[in-house]
């Protein structure tokens, strides 16, 4: 007999073996699911799990879906709770659900907007001429409320962080989602009064308006710049894609524009009982959130971690400039953009979700159309850029060149926005901004693109910073910059003009 046939003899025999149940050749079946302890494997996981060091933090509440924040803020809390896994049946029957849910809404829109007023000041100012792309007024702040005892926010700045954590009145704490227990996506009011079908009879959107990008924002390509906006103002829906695009993009670039404004299935976007619609709905698009390769400033929480009470609140940012970018997603680093569009958080990061509630079946030629799209999303005009992405002194403004200046020198802008790389550096960081309050630390974030910024209010990740005033008001207490009060003004006049 050969060698190849004893050899193969041998495999099928092992095989045969290994497909016998353990007890059934005699072996102890405890004994078998623990063939491969671990160095000092704990004996009771729930006595080991006790142990977590939640440095001084509570430790999570039960937190059903429709349980209302609690009356202290999310990151005064810490560690692990029940289980990462989440449940697609509701365990009442709907209408009790909506019901209840539409009876406490009230109260929890007021408590969220109650978390705003009381660090912020939600009058909406602007400026004649300062606008975004389309003509929207831009906000102009800061919104924060200077902190009592202080006579300026240079005053406020030159205290030291542990002074500035003693006192307790930080203004940038990390924003919460309006109901966190249930999460998922909330559109702001400019969004559902078009699309009433993502009104959520539970929660409302928290921050005004104003404070948001323009809807709809223009869409502008890197393979048609001579064309400019390339929507004239036109939202980009499924019934009208194809005759926009015709002729403009590739048929592969059109198969993934197509899957960017297909409504799918999602966690609380259903036609299941599992929703917080009050109809049976077709879902969300890519586009629903990112509305025209932008963003309308629809907010959703984080797929990466657990439990919900742990999970950052984050905007939609912006889809423009994606071709420029290495780290996608603000804490996943994830590095492609058929990744990225693979991998959407449309069920929360809870896979269990989908056989449940159908959805996105995509397959990777798939993801890789609708990256292909994406990565000729261009940022709007710069007029004033030089191709290195240097002020022109022939056509910036005396303030805007001052910013500059600042941007590169004294207030440590370009360390992690590089104006030759588009205004990122491709990497990650942690602020460390957990020195100025008590809580739970935030961990690294992506670095954002500025490029087109003016476009995109609020800012941060979580939308904490209403204005660009405020995002300099910021970056100078965390980085301790020192600005003056006419500094930070060139500052926010150069960010602007990028």
């Amino acid at each position: 007999m050969s060698r190849g046939i004893l050899l193969g003899t041998a495999a099928v025999a092992l095989l045969a073996c290994l497909a016998v149940p353990p007890a059934a050749r005699g072996e102890d079946r405890a004994g078998y699911l623990q063939q491969s302890p671990g160095a000092g494997d704990p004996a009771d996981i729930d006595a080991w799990r006790k142990g977590d060091d939640l440095g001084g933090l509570t430790p999570y509440p039960p937190a059903p879906p429709g349980t209302p924040n609690p009356g202290k803020p999310l990151y005064l809390f810490g560690g692990r709770f029940g289980t990462s896994y989440g449940a697609p049946a509701l365990g009442i029957p709907f209408a009790e659900w909506s019901q209840r849910m539409r009876a406490q809404r009230a109260s929890v829109d007021a408590a969220a907007r109650r978390m705003l007023t009381d660090r912020f000041d939600l009058t909406c100012r602007t400026r004649e001429g300062v606008t975004m792309s389309r003509a929207k007024p831009q906000p102009i702040g800061p919104a924060a409320k200077l902190p009592a005892g202080v006579a300026s926010w240079e005053e406020y700045a030159a205290l030291p962080p542990d002074e500035i954590k003693r006192r307790g009145d930080f203004p940038w704490v990390p924003l919460g989602h309006p109901l966190h227990s249930t999460a998922h996506m909330v559109f702001p009011a400019q969004w559902t009064r078009v699309h009433p079908e993502h009104e959520r009879f539970d929660v409302g959107f928290d921050i005004p308006d104003c404070f948001l990008p323009e809807f709809p924002p223009p869409l502008y390509l890197t393979t048609h710049r001579e064309l400019g906006d390339v929507t004239r103002g036109v939202e980009i829906t499924y019934g009208n894609y194809f005759d926009m695009f015709d002729g403009l993009i590739t048929p592969e670039q059109m198969e993934g524009l197509r899957l960017l404004v297909t409504p799918f299935q999602t966690t609380w976007f259903n036609v299941t009982n599992h929703r917080v619609t009050a109809q049976p709905s077709q879902g969300v698009s890519c586009f629903s959130c990112h509305v025209n390769g932008h963003t309308n400033g629809a907010i959703e929480l984080a797929p990466d971690s657990r439990p919900n009470y742990a999970r950052l609140r984050v905007d939609s940012p912006t889809m423009r400039g994606n071709w420029a970018q290495l780290v996608l997603s603000s804490k996943r680093s994830i590095h492609t953009m058929d990744h990225f569009a693979e991998v959407e958080e449309y069920f929360d990061g809870d896979t269990a979700m989908l056989a449940a509630i159908g959805g996105r079946t995509l397959q990777k030629p798939q993801s890789n159309h609708m990256g292909d799209f994406n990565s000729i999303i261009d940022f709007p005009p710069a007029p004033k850029l030089d191709p290195l992405g240097r002020l022109d002194p022939s056509k910036a403004t005396a303030e805007e060149l001052r910013g500059e200046a600042l941007f590169e020198g004294k207030a440590r802008c370009a360390a992690c926005h590089p104006a030759a790389q588009q205004f990122t550096d491709n990497g990650m960081h942690d602020l460390l901004v957990e020195r100025f309050y008590v809580g739970r630390p935030e961990g690294t974030i992506k670095t954002f693109p500025l490029r087109g910024i003016k476009d995109s209010p609020p800012y941060l990740h979580d939308g904490r910073l209403l204005t660009l005033e405020d995002a300099v008001l910021f970056f100078d207490v965390v980085l301790g910059t020192h600005l003056t009060a006419s500094e930070k003004s060139d500052l926010a006049a150069y960010l602007r003009a990028l």
